[in-house]
């Protein structure tokens, strides 16, 4: 028995061993991201980036200036996205599941040039498993894309290091502009990139570990030019990177530049790093845990394996991480899933381990860490809220009122300026919703994500029969939870004809007095 065990595993592997690199890693990822894909809401960050991808251009140009610069470039591709493919929750996750996979193959790539086809292979099979993959493979956000860029962007710099030549390194540029306009602070990973430019042009990138065997260093015009010019080469490519670089510098500047100013609004509720926030880091970035430990741990294996080939793997993982925490520390900036793009070069690092052992024994590795991570995976489908234990059923609400909805109904939320965007969720999940009776410029007109409310509540409520009011969280007394003038005017022109419970919302009819 058990050597036909081991017979089937052999002849699996022998199976793997046939198919390119990329190929099982990138199926099997797209297997595991479309599994589920709509079963969890949209959550507040996502229905953020519907309320931007279904405007105009010149309308997502003026939020660009009020806020969220930083995301802007995505919220236009995703624009283009919905106008061919629409704006349902499918399609809306589907840019996020094609980046992961195509991040998965090249991984697998990558893994191969810097290891070998072993470890590309089996680095490739265990990001595919994890937790995070699926989370931010199944989010309309810029993290995925920001996650294939990185990947893509370092196996072009090790391909223009080893045949330097100016299209290669155009490619790189095109690369990495790319990501600073989906993910500015995945441009920490250009001091990953820095570092080993650097080493390669004054040690050699035999140093920097990127030189193989297959891949000797050479000049397109100079095959031998690492051996009689060594300094005319070295100059070259360190200028061709600096060159490389400057194209970020002009088009994504003056986006960090905007994106600087709108800080303080942005991310208001983010608080400043400590360091018992980089222990936590491994599970937030893959969503689990335990799987992040083990993550980690089989990465510091491959690492003291690799050596010196370790130098831009291990770089492309603490150099981000570091740079995020010292900033964080001054500045609230420090959100884990803004680090997700480190969680490949894990991966690489761990496949390198698992190279060093037999085929079964590394298979049996990656479905474990995909085991472990099973829990997670069917929590991350019910909601993508966290902690997960506190879902917001947008779609329960909505329904609720389309239950009961009559002519001349009204909304009224409560808060309206919060990161929740109750508004946002009720309309995507309503197609045709109550008046929004406070309203009086919404989120589009304003060039914002939020709408701006009327300063007299009461004079705005006169003449409406029937408010359905939307509060965030769980209140028996709905209009108790209400602050401010709009709570007052509620209070005294209303009373409560029913109150329904769902996850993270409260939702009650109200009724005008008779003596109103």
């Amino acid at each position: 028995m058990g050597q036909l065990s081991e017979r089937s595993a052999g002849a699996a592997w022998e199976h793997l061993r046939r198919l390119p690199v990329w190929l099982p890693p990138a199926l099997l990822t797209v297997a595991v991201t479309v599994t589920g894909l709509g079963s969890a809401q949209l959550w507040r960050d996502e229905l953020a980036t519907w309320s931007a991808a279904t405007r105009s251009p010149g309308d997502l140009l003026r939020l660009a200036g009020t806020i969220d610069a930083a995301t802007g470039p995505y919220y236009l591709l995703m624009h283009v996205w919905t106008r061919v493919f629409g704006d349902s929750t499918i399609a809306l996750r589907v840019p996020a599941v094609l980046a992961m996979t195509v991040a998965a193959g090249l991984l697998a790539v990558l893994g191969a040039r810097l290891v070998d086809r072993r470890g590309g292979l089996f680095a490739g099979l265990l990001f595919a498993v994890l937790p995070g993959t699926s989370r931010y493979g199944q989010e309309a956000r810029p993290y995925a894309l920001a996650t294939m860029l990185t990947v893509l962007a370092t196996l072009l710099l090790v391909t223009a290091l080893r045949r330097p030549s100016w299209a290669r390194w155009a490619g790189y540029a095109v690369a990495v502009v790319a990501l600073g306009l989906i993910h500015l602070i995945a441009l920490t990973l250009l001091a990953a990139h820095a570092l080993v430019v650097l080493i390669a042009w004054w040690r050699g990138p035999a140093a920097a570990g990127v030189a193989t065997r297959d891949h000797p260093i050479a000049s397109r015009d100079h095959p031998t030019a690492s051996r009689d010019h060594p300094t005319v080469e070295r100059d070259r490519r360190v200028w061709r990177w600096l060159v490389a670089v400057v194209p970020v510098a002009l088009l994504v500047g003056p986006l960090l530049v905007k994106a600087r100013t709108q800080q303080s609004r942005q991310l208001d509720w983010v608080h400043l790093a400590r360091l018992d926030d980089l222990t936590a880091l491994p599970g937030g970035v893959t969503q689990s845990s335990v799987v992040g430990g083990l993550l980690l741990g089989v990465a510091a294996l491959g690492a003291a394996r690799l050596g010196r080939r370790a130098l831009l793997p291990v770089g492309a993982v603490l150099l981000p991480v570091l740079l995020l925490f010292a900033a964080g520390t001054v500045v609230p900036l420090w959100v884990p899933r803004y680090l997700v793009f480190v969680v490949p070069f894990a991966c690489l690092l761990a496949g390198a381990a698992l190279a060093a052992v037999a085929a079964p024994a590394a298979l049996v590795v990656v479905v474990l860490a995909g085991l472990l991570g099973l829990p997670d995976q069917a929590a991350l489908r019910r909601t993508h809220e966290w902690p997960r234990s506190a879902p917001v059923d947008y779609a329960g609400a909505a329904r609720v009122i389309a239950d009961g909805q009559r002519p001349g109904d009204a909304v009224v939320y409560a808060p309206r300026h919060s990161w929740l965007f109750l508004d946002l969720g009720i309309e995507y999940h309503l197609g045709d919703p109550p008046r929004d009776v406070l309203v009086t410029e919404d989120e589009v007109r304003r060039g914002d994500l939020w709408a701006a409310e009327c300063p007299q509540p009461a004079r705005c409520l006169a003449g409406t029969p029937r408010v359905w009011l939307v509060v965030s969280g769980r209140h028996p007394e709905p209009l108790a939870a209400v602050s401010g003038a709009k709570g007052d005017a509620l209070r005294t022109d209303f009373t409560v004809a029913q109150v329904w419970q769902r996850p993270g919302l409260t939702v009650a009819l109200l009724t005008s007095r008779p003596d109103r």
